[in-house]
């Protein structure tokens, strides 16, 4: 992880607060999470005190020690939706080059991915699905206009959206232009 933007440090002291308050939470000397995890103490202790750069593999050793998520290791602490994350957990060297993590849900069974594109004027009406499913729509291209129930709710390029799809709900291009998204269907 880079610290050379201000989202990217935000997202540092993110790293560092959550891990340092999850290993407390687990009764867990740095020591000991050094064992578990594999990574060196020194290194859990730069983490920490929020001054190192870390991998994404090193977060995920650090979050299987923890018995955590990875998205509980970068996730705001003050976040009230646990389920959106919208943080940038990896930069690359090339500006712009980066990787979000943008949300999570909990699956029963699996999750599918889609690649939708609807034409303007084009209306996608769905059935409710089982209890417990859900969805997350990414838009990349576009506006698309998502009613879930009887809301309509506006998502444009670049932004995304999730719902508990065990209601009726529809996708909608009302725009001039192809709306391209992803929509991802947790069960």
């Amino acid at each position: 992880m880079h610290k050379d933007s201000s989202q990217r440090a935000s997202v540092l002291q993110h790293v560092s607060h959550n891990v340092r308050r999850l290993r407390h939470a687990a009764d867990m000397s740095q020591t000991a999470l050094a064992e578990k995890s594999g990574v060196s103490r020194r290194m859990l202790v730069a983490i920490e005190a929020g001054e190192k750069n870390v991998s994404l593999t090193t977060l995920d050793r650090v979050a299987e020690a923890l018995d955590v998520a990875f998205s509980d290791l970068i996730q705001a602490p003050d976040a009230r939706d646990t389920s959106r994350i919208n943080e940038v957990a990896w930069a690359g060297v090339i500006p712009g080059s980066k990787a979000v993590l943008l949300s999570k849900a909990t699956a029963t069974r699996e999750v599918e991915q889609w690649e939708w594109c609807l034409q303007p004027g084009e209306v996608y009406p769905s059935q409710p699905d089982a209890d417990g499913w859900s969805e997350q729509i990414y838009v990349f291209e576009g506006c698309l206009t998502l009613t879930v129930g009887d809301v309509t709710n506006t998502i444009a390029s670049g932004e995304f959206f999730m719902f508990a799809s065990n209601q009726p709900h529809g996708y909608r291009n009302d725009g001039p232009v192809a709306v391209r998204f992803v929509r991802n269907v947790v069960i």
